[in-house]
């Protein structure tokens, strides 16, 4: 259990602590401990400099530098803030990716079987649809405010609400970019989560604004307005509390500018790594530095674990595959190239589900890369998820393993393949061997307790290292990704190494100073160091195999 690991090494009590990890209950603790987490969507490891992002690296520098942090695969928003809300892996918490097939008809997306996930309305009817069965435990949030504690998310949509979607009926304080306002960014029912008209008020005054700007390139706008609700007035309310406090910050950048900035147009240098995303980077340690500093304005640093993650590293885009001399070839692989190629492998039709089932014609690809592949919508012979650098598949109906296997023989000849992740039951199905070459999906913790429909197969593009380039190696990464973006802009969700090494590091009165922890951690391991560090109790699933 990487728990173990990440409570011998890096936490002060490592003797007090020890035989709780091996089962039996923490010391009470002496004295109030709160907890901020603050996750900077999308920061690389080696992005972080003292000139780019001074606290970042003063709290790397000076608390514990987890040097061998991972996100959890396929390295997506969503996918990882289930596992930084509750703990578990994907199998578990169903929540597999940005982009899913949920084999019924979302009502918030006019009926639609593939949906984006970062969305109030829609995580909500999720909830309500699977109950139990999406996200599938108490996260911490909810666990530290059943513990009496007071809690708050503050952040980007989608993943702000994953950390207590309890908080979507009320029952919490969420904070996101839909707040104060009924129509969310596609023109639909926001979904917003009611917030209290006190704070509400308090807000306002703070901020001169009772909801935030739209998301911008850097997002300093929106930001500001966020770290100003959390810094003037959350909390100092949640501050007042008698058992102390939560607080989740998930900060837009440097993701959302790594994705839209365009430094380097149809380049691969320097991509991801120019001025834009630097100035994003900086943005995010900002509201880093605001919350610290007001720890120390409130007297609540001495009593205040701050826990810093990223949810997933990131690239830079290439739309094809390096040639023999390792240049690039020239842009070839459109948004939605891989539901274009299983239809044509299938000899069947290519459906638009994100405008309403349309059938495309030849020359046509799909408005946001997913396809439905089949002769009827309804029933489909397979549905493509396109989320960037992986693409997820299922293959529904009887004819389900000889369609996977079909399209498995394809992709094993495709230069843009980078790792392909097979479900248990496809492999266990039948011969094992119609899929070699592929790995298990158990391996990668996608199989679990959770009832969210499975993908039968995920494809993991390539990533390669860009011609020319002098910085870190994994800040040299490409990657082909499955996007309506292009050349030179960034993307994550691949199995590169690039994708999977997240900033991560932490600092305050229960971690150890000046430490560099060499053993592998993960966004899985921050909900229960925190919770043992809170004396709370998170209730988990039954972890059988259920292949």
């Amino acid at each position: 259990m990487k728990l173990v690991r990440l409570a011998l090494t890096a936490l002060i009590g490592a003797a007090v602590m020890a035989p709780a990890c091996a089962g039996s209950k923490p010391a009470p603790a002496k004295h109030k401990r709160n907890v901020i987490v603050f996750v900077a969507d999308g920061l690389r490891y080696d992005s972080v400099t003292e000139k780019n992002a001074p606290t970042l690296w003063r709290v790397r520098q000076e608390g514990v530098d987890f040097q061998n942090s991972h996100a959890v695969y396929p390295t997506l928003t969503t996918a990882n803030a289930s596992a930084i809300a509750t703990g578990l892996l994907l199998g578990d918490t169903g929540d597999y990716a940005n982009t899913l097939y949920t084999a019924y008809p979302v009502a918030v997306r006019h009926g639609a079987v593939v949906t984006f996930l970062e969305d109030d309305a829609i995580l909500h009817e999720l909830k309500n649809h699977f109950g139990g069965d999406y996200l599938g435990s108490q996260t911490l949030l909810q666990a530290a405010h059943a513990h009496g504690m007071r809690t708050a998310a503050v952040g980007k949509l989608g993943p702000a609400a994953i950390q207590d979607l309890s908080a979507l009926d009320g029952k919490s304080i969420l904070i996101d970019d839909v707040t104060g306002s009924d129509v969310g960014p596609t023109g639909s029912a926001s979904g917003a989560a009611p917030v209290d008209k006190a704070l509400a008020a308090d807000i306002l005054a703070a901020t001169g604004s009772a909801q935030p700007p739209a998301p911008a390139t850097p997002n300093v706008a929106q930001q500001t307005w966020l770290k100003t609700a959390a810094t003037k007035v959350l909390l100092p309310y949640l501050k007042s509390g008698k058992r102390g406090f939560v607080l989740l910050f998930w900060s837009r950048d440097p993701d959302a500018t790594q994705h839209a900035q365009q430094d380097s147009p149809d380049s691969l240098s320097p991509g991801i790594n120019g001025a834009t995303s630097n100035a994003a980077i900086t943005n995010a340690d900002s509201c880093l530095k605001a919350l610290l500093d007001t720890l120390d304005a409130l007297d609540l640093a001495q009593t205040t674990d701050v826990f810093v993650t990223a949810d997933h590293g990131f690239s830079t885009i290439a739309k094809s595959e390096p040639g023999p001399d390792g240049n690039p070839l020239p842009p070839h692989l459109p948004a939605g190239f891989l539901a274009l190629s299983v239809a044509n492998w299938l000899g069947m039709g290519l459906f638009d589900p994100d405008v309403g089932n349309v059938q495309l014609d030849p020359g046509e690809h799909p408005t946001r890369g997913d396809g439905i592949v089949g002769t009827d919508p309804t029933t489909p012979a397979a549905v493509i998820a396109a989320n960037g650098g992986s693409d997820l598949l299922w293959f529904p109906g009887a004819d389900g393993r000889a369609h996977a296997k079909s399209v498995f023989d394809q992709l094993m000849m495709q230069p843009y393949v980078g790792g392909i992740f097979i479900n248990d039951r496809l492999l266990n199905a039948g011969n094992a061997a119609d899929f070699a070459g592929a790995l298990p999906m158990s391996d990668i913790g996608v199989i679990g307790t959770s009832h969210v429909p499975e993908p039968s197969m995920i494809v993991g593009f390539r990533s390669y290292a860009v011609p020319g380039c002098s910085l870190a190696a994994l800040l040299c990464t490409a990657e082909i990704a499955d996007t309506n973006l292009v050349n030179g802009q960034g993307m994550h969700g691949s199995f590169s190494r690039a994708d999977t090494r997240n900033f991560m590091a932490a600092i305050g009165p229960d971690f150890q100073t000046h430490f560099v922890d060499p053993a592998p951690v993960g966004n899985a391991d921050i909900a229960p160091t925190v919770e043992f560090l809170l004396g709370l109790k998170q209730g988990k699933p039954d972890r059988k195999s259920v292949v």
